[in-house]
């Protein structure tokens, strides 16, 4: 998998919002650096279960629509004279 990137605004936003959310929670307060730091951290090490989930989530939604195609098709079976 490749590494999970966002981009600068993004990074930013994000960062913004660690710093916000620890002060408010923990009355901790980072400076933005080591909030972009902690950031990297996270998409590091959590990104990929979150990642992970995603994708067997989307596997199961892809499969529900498969299976209704796969009936839909046998529905339009004529019957065969034997």
């Amino acid at each position: 998998m490749a590494r999970i990137e966002f981009d600068r605004p993004t990074r930013e936003m994000l960062a913004r919002q660690i710093v916000r959310h620890l002060k408010e929670t923990l009355d901790v307060e980072i400076a933005p650096f080591d909030a972009v730091d902690l950031l990297d951290f996270l998409a590091e090490t959590l990104g990929p279960h979150f990642y992970n989930q995603g994708l067997t989530d989307a596997q199961a939604v892809i499969q529900s629509r498969v299976e209704a195609i796969v009936e839909a098709v046998s529905d339009l079976e004529k019957p065969v004279k034997r």
